[in-house]
């Protein structure tokens, strides 16, 4: 059936656009989720993947709170905040390096050596059971890559959580320690021709991401812990953590975990994949990355910064987004949509905080956003914003940040502009504060949730008592 004939929503533009300008928003349009609430026996509705994703879409839940959580705990049960410590069985069996050809479905009885560079190939399958774990070879760069049109099901519980992770011992594992998780769909991209090459130096016959199935489906990450992956292929050419080419709205990411990642936690290039209930911890450069005409959406997700780890090449950020390197403007544009976000640190109170360390949030290279109802606190710096073409789509509407509470270490560095994004940084803060965003101290910061801070246990990101963000959200 075609959705855009038969779904009742339809996108309201004000006046002021004119139909060039919605033209490009029909271009850049995302699809919705195929991720479920809390509840796995309720279906998420589907939203018409022709209109551009807004706050109030079914996708989100619709919570009086700002930040990942309320009063109730979603990382119980199937995280980890203290991945050195855990033992693993040996493992018994290799997996890879190589392509796989034909549908297989591992054993979770088994702990497995991913071994090399192993593909999933087209209309191939990959199935883990939950409780699997797969333990990642150091000297190969063990990285295991789901090539457009595979598939990777990987459906953990919340009591039996899948586990990528570290070969090394007990007390051994370092950031970079194996490759990472990479899934490559068939869904948009605003690279030339709409097919790009993902990094992490995977063969090239492999590497391609892109088409024009927004709906695209590469399978299911749920209940999955990736501890220690991020390892330089080459310098300046890291594998992430989890890294998404063009994946679509079909494929199912929930509750997954990136520990200890020796490049960014979450990348996306490109793509309509939505997701919620994602956890950071750790990571030495940026958090959540996006690239190239993403356009997901993002609900409940959870960043915690060390203020050791950084990136020594460059600079780390909570948020790191852009739409393009070359041409700012192409599309589809760069926009993911988040609400209910958490950045913690790296300047945790009394800490020596990584001079590589820098923002909350950099939006730049004509990314746009919609961003609310989220907390960044314990950042260097705050918010910045960079190009004509980033701070046009604030003035003009096309982005949105709303209702997000801020904290940082260097009170002169709150708001940022550079590139002409804006005139002034105080424009910049008067359109931030008009929409509802605060700007807090130090103090006031510690009072909003239980125990963040907390880097060599586990901490608790609940709401605490009392909290101001407690109440305030809207979609």
């Amino acid at each position: 059936m075609n959705n855009l004939l038969s779904c009742k929503q339809t996108i309201k533009m004000k006046n002021k656009f004119n139909l060039s300008l919605i033209a490009v928003l029909m271009a850049g349009t995302s699809a919705l989720t195929s991720c479920s609430k809390d509840n796995d026996d309720v279906e998420e509705p589907i939203v018409d993947v022709a209109v551009e994703a807004k706050l109030s879409d079914s996708f989100f839940d619709k919570v009086a709170y700002k930040g990942a959580m309320g009063t109730v705990d979603w990382t119980t049960g199937w995280t980890s905040f203290t991945p050195n410590a855990n033992v693993y069985g040996a493992t018994t069996e290799t997996l890879g390096p190589g392509i796989i050809t034909a549908n297989r479905t591992l054993d979770a009885s088994k702990v497995y050596l991913l071994s090399g560079f192993v593909y999933v190939a087209s209309g191939v399958t990959l199935t883990i059971p939950a409780g699997t774990v797969i333990r990642g070879d150091q000297a190969s760069k063990a990285t295991l890559v789901v090539v457009r049109g595979g598939k990777l099901i990987a459906e953990g519980t919340a009591t039996n959580p899948i586990v990528f992770t570290s070969n090394k011992a007990v007390g051994q594992r370092g950031n970079g320690d194996w490759g990472g998780i990479i899934l490559l769909g068939k869904s948009t991209n605003n690279n030339p021709g709409g097919v790009g090459k993902i990094e992490g130096g995977i063969d090239a016959a492999q590497a391609d991401h892109g088409g024009k199935d927004v709906a695209d489906n590469s399978g299911i990450l749920k209940y999955v812990r990736i501890e220690f992956p991020g390892i330089a292929y080459v310098q300046d050419n890291e594998i992430n953590g989890l890294t998404l080419g063009s994946v679509g709205s079909g494929t199912t990411l929930d509750y997954i975990q990136v520990s200890n990642s020796g490049d960014d936690s979450f990348e996306w290039f490109g793509g309509t994949v939505n997701a919620k209930h994602l956890i950071s911890i750790n990571n030495v450069d940026d958090i959540f990355d996006f690239d190239n005409g993403f356009s997901g959406r993002l609900q409940f997700v959870i960043g915690q910064r060390s203020p050791v780890f950084a990136d020594a090449a460059g600079q780390s950020n909570g948020i790191e987004s852009d739409n393009s390197n070359t041409e700012f403007s192409s599309t589809p544009r760069t926009r993911p949509v988040i609400s209910n976000m958490t950045i913690i640190g790296p300047s945790t109170p009394g800490s020596v905080v990584d001079v590589k360390h820098q923002n909350a949030n950099l939006w730049r290279k004509g990314s746009k956003m919609v961003l609310a109802n989220s907390i960044f606190i314990g950042a260097k710096w705050g918010i910045d914003i960079r190009d004509v073409e980033t701070g046009a789509a604030l003035t003009d509407g096309t982005s949105l940040i709303k209702n997000n509470i801020y904290q940082v270490a260097d009170a002169t560095k709150e708001v940022i502009v550079s590139n002409n994004s804006f005139a002034t940084a105080d424009l910049l803060r008067t359109y931030l504060t008009t929409n509802g965003n605060t700007f807090i101290a130090e103090a006031a910061a510690g009072a909003l949730l239980t125990t963040p801070y907390t880097l060599i246990a586990t901490p608790n990101f609940t709401l605490a008592t009392g909290s101001a963000a407690a109440t305030g959200a809207t979609f």
